[in-house]
């Protein structure tokens, strides 16, 4: 059979590879991923993954005893499957013996096309390639020994590459480019998604469509806390020299955003990243606001600077760097020279906004924040609305006003809620559901929706939570207290600007949530029995 002759069927692709050296540091020790994203390149070139032969050792091929413990993975209807577990000798022999009967199939014409990546063509690939080479079928894959040794066989390569600088998402590209263009394919790579959710999963989704300010600012969320964390120690006697590095936190955090932002919207896991701090750090000066619009201009840019490199039958090691460096550096140097003065004072102006609604009548402001906080996060826009304002404030000064409204309108009535129904339930199944909610509100600081069923289940334990929420809300504006979202309540006061204010905060929206909820269920209670009497 010749790889040149057009079938009428799909071209049928398998896949030889290993955990291999340099590879097992760059996706080769996870080979369900590595062999999920090249089945999703595939499936977009339209053709079928019919075989793998994966061989995974627990430690660098490079430096392996034949005691070495070891899987060999395959393929089935689901998707990579480990088909034999054990030391590295015994999976070689079967790869051997699969070997054999995955070449018969090269020699009956049911394979099309090879993917290798850091094959074993003399030992447990030697059979295939070899019927892969006298039969002439395309191969393309990463692994410069290798593929020189198959290349020395007669394998017909179409598209090679080293390892270093590539990750799984662009090898699969690289490979699976290199044959689409032999066969004059039409070919356009499947970015977003992610290769555990399997073929095809948001694959020809734009980039565009990812992104989500809500996705971004969440996955940032750490950084910010460790901020807080950072500010707080560094008010403890002796620790002043920690606020030289809270100063490097607070300018390292639109690196963060940009990375994560980046990261999220080009679907492409490590490059993505790379690109989107390149871009950030050129974007410093443009604040939290400057990070967030680096990442996502980076974001855009990644997808469409990988597919040129692609076309241009770049090395997948070479299409990995320029795409990073380039996706970085074009929207970075934008920011720097153009954008970054526009989103500091933009992001200056809603901080000082803020501060003025505070200042201009703070128990207002405070209880509106606090009874609107709840119909916020029902509502779905807490996240893309509420949390931005948190993580913006917290990037100009390491505190913000939202997040003390955030612990003590939120969460501490949610606990409230909750902990009233531990002590009182209205049925016993509801203990159980409400004590789990109480403990992560508590040790938590996060799970508020563990009290929706109560409050939707009850109107007046809904008005108890907005009530308490909106006195928990003025007390907060009262005392001026600013803190942070998404710590253990029991730490909360302590990395706040004013520890007994957070706390008296906490303790009134604390006291009217539980108070009220329990007078809600006794007379539920009272109600039900007067009923079955």
């Amino acid at each position: 059979m010749n790889g040149d002759t057009a079938p009428e069927a799909p071209r049928r692709i398998a896949i030889l590879a290993s955990s291999g050296g340099n590879l097992r540091s760059h996706g080769g020790s996870d080979p369900a991923r590595l062999i999920s994203d090249v089945a999703r390149q595939v499936e977009a070139a339209g053709f079928v993954l019919e075989e793998v032969q994966f061989v995974a050792a627990a430690a660098s091929m490079d430096g392996v005893a034949p005691s070495t413990p070891a899987a060999l993975w395959g393929l089935d209807g689901s998707g990579p499957q480990i088909l034999q577990e054990g030391p590295l000798f015994e999976i070689n022999s079967l790869a051997r013996e699969n070997d054999e009967r995955l070449a018969a199939r090269v020699r009956a014409g049911e394979i099309d096309g090879l993917i290798v990546m850091s094959h074993d063509p003399g030992d447990t690939n030697a059979q295939t390639v070899a019927a892969a080479a006298a039969a002439e079928i395309p191969a393309a894959g990463t692994g410069g020994s290798s593929l020189a040794t198959a290349q020395q066989m007669g394998l017909r390569v179409v598209s090679a590459s080293g390892t270093t600088g590539t990750t799984s998402s662009t090898r699969a590209v690289s490979a699976v480019s290199g044959l689409a263009r032999h066969w004059k394919v039409t070919y356009r790579p499947r970015l977003g998604g992610t290769s555990s959710e399997g073929p095809g999963v948001e694959g020809d989704e734009p980039a565009w469509k990812r992104i989500s300010i809500r996705g971004i600012m969440v996955g940032a969320i750490p950084a910010f806390i460790a901020l807080a964390l950072l500010l707080a120690v560094s008010k403890i006697p002796g620790l002043s020299s920690l606020e030289g590095a809270f100063d490097l936190m607070i300018a390292g955090l639109p690196i963060i955003v940009s990375a994560v932002a980046a990261r999220k919207i080009s679907g492409l896991g490590e490059v993505g990243m790379v690109a989107g701090a390149i871009s950030g750090v050129l974007a410093q000066e443009g604040g939290i606001l400057g990070g967030l619009l680096s990442g996502i201009l980076t974001g855009l840019l990644v997808g469409p600077i990988l597919r040129r490199c692609v076309a241009w039958s770049f090395p997948a090691t070479t299409a990995n760097i320029v795409t990073g460096a380039l996706a970085g550096l074009l929207p970075g140097l934008l920011m720097y020279f153009v954008l970054a003065p526009f989103t500091s004072v933009l992001g200056t102006w809603i901080a000082d906004a803020i501060a003025w609604a505070v200042a201009f009548n703070p128990i207002m402001a405070g209880a509106l924040a606090g009874l609107a906080i709840w119909p916020a996060i029902i509502g779905g826009v807490y996240h893309s609305a509420i949390l931005p304002l948190v993580l913006l404030e917290m990037g100009q000064k390491g505190y913000s006003f939202f997040g003390a409204v955030d612990m003590a309108a939120l969460v501490v009535v949610s606990l409230g809620i909750t902990l009233a129904n531990v002590i009182r339930p209205r049925t016993s199944g509801e203990r159980a559901l409400a004590g789990s909610g109480s403990a992560v509100n508590f040790f938590f600081g996060t799970f508020v929706e563990s009290s929706y069923p109560f409050m939707f289940g009850d109107r007046r334990v809904f008005g108890a939570a907005l009530l308490a929420a909106t006195a928990g809300g003025a007390v907060v504006g009262l005392t001026g207290a600013e803190a942070t979202a998404y710590v253990p309540i029991f730490i909360a006061p302590f990395i706040s600007t004013s520890a007994v204010g957070l706390a008296l905060a906490m303790l009134t929206s604390f006291a009217l949530a539980f108070t009220l909820t329990l007078a809600a269920n006794f007379s539920a209670l009272k109600r039900n029995s007067s009923a079955t009497l």
